[in-house]
């Protein structure tokens, strides 16, 4: 999209967001591989601003319902967003500009904020709108049972995804059909639907004023929180120090390091149909563990 109609997006963006000052300067910026990001400047104020070109169906209004749905937890801090718009070709999303620098107590908050957001508790898992990881689809539901979501909607969805691309065939295909039929000896049906950020790698946390961490790019759900803490552990980028406040603060059940692997593999299948065989061993090196090579 050219500067020209750029800039008449950003001031439809700052008027639905009853914000308008007066643009002053809009700039690309660097912001992840699914969406362009652009720095807004009025007189008054400083946003970031998404827009994709071809977004699915409420792409961003997802995005902007698990920041609310965070946000009125009370817990850990999330940018406000002022409008967004899943218009086709002009959709968008505009968050407050968030600025800071990282202090020795950063990461111990980071750990005892996401624990906060994870004693608070929904009534059942899932969630009642389909969301996205990347530009994949997440169907959801709600349901009481953790492991019939789990199985259903989240490693289920990737599965046949993954056959529809072709990335999950012959042994690999039958290797996760007979851990989905087992999924019962290592994922917990009934634990609290705790709300969770849903793609929550070390990309997804910022810094903002005083050093407080922020979370970003939400793909809300209520869920085990493992599943959570799982996906941090799974490329890094998270210090012992936020590890040690989360577990002071919330200890993780004893099961955990038997169930993260599963956990990761939703993850490990998800990026294997994003970015292609790249993950594949790391996929096949978990389905060898719990089911063996057939």
């Amino acid at each position: 999209m050219d500067n020209i109609n750029m800039e008449r997006l950003a001031k439809i963006a700052l008027e639905n967001g009853r914000d308008y000052s007066g643009l002053q300067a809009i700039k690309k910026i660097k912001g992840g591989s699914i969406n362009e990001a652009y720095y807004v400047q009025t007189i008054d104020a400083e946003f970031f601003m998404k827009f994709h070109a071809n977004s699915p169906k409420d792409f961003f209004k997802s995005e902007a319902t698990g920041l609310r749905l965070i946000k009125e937890t009370g817990t850990i801090s999330v940018p406000n967003f002022l409008s967004y718009s899943d218009q086709p070709g002009k959709a968008f999303l505009l968050l407050e500009w968030i600025e800071g620098a990282k202090t020795d107590k950063t990461e111990v908050t980071l750990g005892q904020k996401l624990a906060e957001l994870h004693r608070s508790f929904g009534r059942m898992h899932g969630f009642k709108n389909d969301t996205y990881i990347g530009l994949l689809p997440q169907p959801n539901e709600l349901n009481a049972n953790w492991l019939e979501y789990f199985r259903t909607c989240r490693l289920g969805s990737q599965l046949e995804q993954g056959i529809q691309k072709g990335f999950i065939t012959g042994t690999r295909r039958k290797q996760m059909e007979l851990l989905m039929e087992r999924l019962n000896e290592w994922v917990p049906s009934f634990v609290e639907p705790s709300h969770l950020h849903g793609d929550l790698y070390a990309g997804n946390w910022i810094v903002g004023p005083g050093g407080e961490p922020y979370i970003v790019d939400p793909s809300f759900l209520y869920g085990d929180r493992h599943f959570e803490i799982a996906y941090t552990e799974l490329f890094g980028g998270f210090s012992n120090k936020f590890y040690e406040a989360y577990e002071e603060s919330y200890p993780l059940r004893k099961d955990y390091e038997d169930v993260k692997p599963v956990y990761q593999l939703y993850y490990l299948i998800a990026h294997l149909n994003l970015f292609g065989e790249t993950y594949g061993k790391d996929v096949d090196n978990i389905l060898n563990r719990y089911v063996g090579n057939l």
